[in-house]
């Protein structure tokens, strides 16, 4: 067990602050890094967040990064910084075909983990990585960062205002600049367009007007043009809700889009900008005059949302974040299990 499972007011009364460790040192690891520096500069993190360390399976490289943003300790692997009992919180920043087997590590060793998404590569490692949590009792949880930005309540409050009316359908767009990156093409690495970028898609119409609004999904169509690899590169998916409300994902790394979520009702629609980290929201009415725009709140870097949930479900004792509950996680992976199984296309492959 972590030295601060529960005990928010231990910590309170001894300036303890929640230790954050990296494991993996590659792109999106940097990020988080930005991140936790700027929440130690930051009057609201600065007392109960602190960037502890990194860990790669090169040393030289650990030692690196951890010069790099400041880091107290650096490890030449995994396996030696979860042996650290300082190590409060673990970031998860490696391909998705790893993220199983690395949880599970951590959580055996006392460590609460926040794992990048996808959450694993398929539902059955969910499910396995979610019962090793409840065994050791700590925390879990899928880093979607967008489900625990502010963004969120704002396109809810939307919605549920009954400003656009009755919803019919919504379409979710991601795709980015073709991608040559063995982890998304590589199908051992449980590669494709779908776990880099199309699950925000979908967490986009969960969270816009699917579970979060007590719909569920009735059935879908789906459709994949594959890399010469066998993995998806661009995806399309048509979710059909049990009240008839039409939803589309479509998601891609062989082309880039306007990322754009369009939430459409009959007296009016929102467009949000940038589903996978939104910057405005605008609202129109049906003859696409403009209404209203909704800013969205400034940010460090949008990440410290997922950080400082974690931070407080470790305090508080919990073993899952309200944004991210488990079973909000598991629903996603099945349907993406789903997906890719009429694709004809399931993590491990053949």
């Amino acid at each position: 067990m972590s030295r601060m499972n529960g005990r928010r007011d231990k910590a309170e009364r001894t300036g303890r602050k929640v230790n954050v460790a990296i494991l993996g040192a590659g792109s999106i690891a940097n990020t988080m890094a930005t991140t936790l520096v700027k929440m130690a500069a930051d009057d609201r993190y600065s007392g109960w967040i602190h960037p502890y360390a990194v860990a790669a399976r090169d040393a030289d490289r650990a030692e690196a990064f951890a010069a790099k943003y400041g880091f107290d300790k650096a490890y030449g692997s995994y396996e030696s910084m979860v042996a650290d009992d300082d190590v409060d919180l673990v970031y998860i920043a490696t391909p998705h075909n790893f993220h199983a087997e690395q949880a599970i590590m951590c959580l055996k060793g006392g460590r609460n983990v926040l794992v990048e998404k996808a959450f694993t590569a398929n539902t059955a490692q969910a499910r396995e990585l979610l019962d090793v949590a409840a065994q050791t009792n700590l925390l879990a949880t899928e880093a979607i960062w967008t489900r625990y930005q502010p963004s969120r309540d704002l396109i809810n409050e939307l919605v549920r205002s009954g400003e656009l009316g009755t919803i019919r359908s919504v379409r979710a767009e991601l795709s980015y600049e073709p991608h040559g990156r063995d982890r998304i093409t590589n199908p051992n690495l449980a590669g494709g367009a779908l776990l880099d970028v199309g699950v925000y898609a979908l967490n986009f119409i969960d969270m816009a007007v699917g579970a979060d609004h007590g719909r569920s999904i009735a059935d879908f169509s789906t459709t994949m043009v594959p890399y010469s690899t066998g993995v998806d590169a661009t995806n399309a998916t048509v979710l059909t809700y049990d009240d008839g409300l039409l939803a589309t994902a479509t998601s891609s790394r062989a082309v880039a889009s306007d990322r754009s979520g369009v939430i459409c009702g009959d007296n009016g629609y929102a467009v949000v900008t940038n589903i996978n980290n939104p910057e405005r929201i605008d609202v129109y009415n049906t003859d696409h005059s403009l209404r209203h725009s909704i800013a969205v709140p400034e940010q460090l870097t949008g990440y410290e949302y997922e950080v400082a949930s974690a931070a407080n479900a470790i305090l508080d004792g919990r073993t899952e974040c309200p944004e991210m509950p488990h079973a909000d996680t598991l629903r996603i992976m099945e349907l993406m299990d789903e997906i890719r199984g009429r694709w004809g296309l399931q993590y491990p492959f053949e």
